[in-house]
C-alpha cells in the first residue's frame, strides 16, 4: 500500500485487539508496528522516537484503560492524547475504542483534534484500513454511526426548556405532573397546553411517536 503512514504506534491493553490491530497494518503493508499496554509506556515511545529523529506517523489508541498493579502517571486514552500532542504537535491520532456515546466522541474530535475514530463492533478492521486510507491522506475521518447521529441531532436544536422537560420525563415525572415542578421553579411556559405542543413539535422532527423514544434517544446523544 502506498502510504505516507509507515511508523505506528498501538496504544491497547488487550492483548487480542492489540494483535489484531497490528495484523489488520500489516495487511495494509504497514509492517512491524510498535505496540504498547500502558499509556505511559506509550507516551516514553512518542518522546524517544523524536529524540532519535524517528517520530511516529500516528498513534492509534484506545480510550479506556484497565488498571492493575502498575501505577501509571496518565489515566487514559484522552491524557495520553493531549500529552502526546504536547511532545509532537503533528502526530497523528486514530481513537479505537468501544465508546459509543456519540457526544464524547464529538468532544474527541472538537477538543482534542484527533484524526479519526473507529468503534470496537463488527467489521472493525475493515473501518481501521478506511480510516487509516484516509488519514493517510490528510483526511478526517468520522465514523458513519456518528455522522448519522450528528445529521439527526442537528435536525433539531435543544433549547435548556427542551432539556429541561426531557430531563423530567426521564427521571420518571409523568406529562401531567410536569407543570407543577416548572412552575414551583419559574420556568415559562408552564402549561400543560404548552408541554405536551413543544413535546409533540420535537417527537414529529426527529421522527419519534413516544416520549419513551425520545428519552431514550435524548440519552444516547448525550442531551440529557
Amino acid at each position: 500500500m502506498n502510504t505516507k503512514i509507515n511508523k505506528v504506534l498501538i496504544a491497547e491493553d488487550h492483548e487480542s485487539m492489540n494483535i489484531s490491530v497490528q495484523k489488520t497494518l500489516e495487511e495494509m503493508g504497514i509492517l512491524q508496528p510498535d505496540y504498547v499496554y500502558y499509556c505511559d509506556d506509550a507516551l516514553v515511545r512518542v518522546q524517544n522516537a523524536i529524540t532519535h529523529h524517528q517520530s511516529y506517523d500516528l498513534l492509534i489508541t484506545d480510550l479506556y484503560f484497565e488498571e492493575d498493579s502498575r501505577p501509571q502517571k496518565l489515566s487514559g486514552g484522552m491524557a495520553l492524547i493531549s500529552a502526546a500532542r504536547l511532545i509532537q504537535p503533528d502526530i497523528r491520532i486514530l481513537v479505537f475504542s468501544a465508546e459509543n456515546n456519540p457526544s464524547k466522541i464529538e468532544i474527541l474530535f472538537k477538543e482534542f483534534k484527533i484524526d479519526g475514530y473507529v468503534r470496537k463492533a463488527r467489521n472493525d478492521a475493515k473501518e481501521l484500513k478506511s480510516a487509516i486510507e484516509s488519514i493517510a491522506q490528510n483526511q478526517t475521518y468520522f465514523p458513519r454511526h456518528l455522522m448519522q447521529v450528528v445529521k439527526q441531532k442537528n435536525a433539531h436544536d435543544f433549547t435548556q426548556y427542551d432539556i429541561t422537560i426531557i430531563s423530567l420525563l426521564a427521571q420518571g415525572i409523568r406529562q401531567n405532573q410536569i407543570p407543577e415542578y416548572l412552575q414551583q421553579y419559574q420556568i415559562k411556559p408552564y402549561g400543560l397546553s404548552s408541554i405536551e405542543k413543544r413535546l409533540k413539535d420535537i417527537k414529529d422532527i426527529l421522527g419519534f411517536s413516544k416520549n419513551e423514544q425520545l428519552v431514550a434517544y435524548c440519552k444516547d446523544i448525550g442531551v440529557i
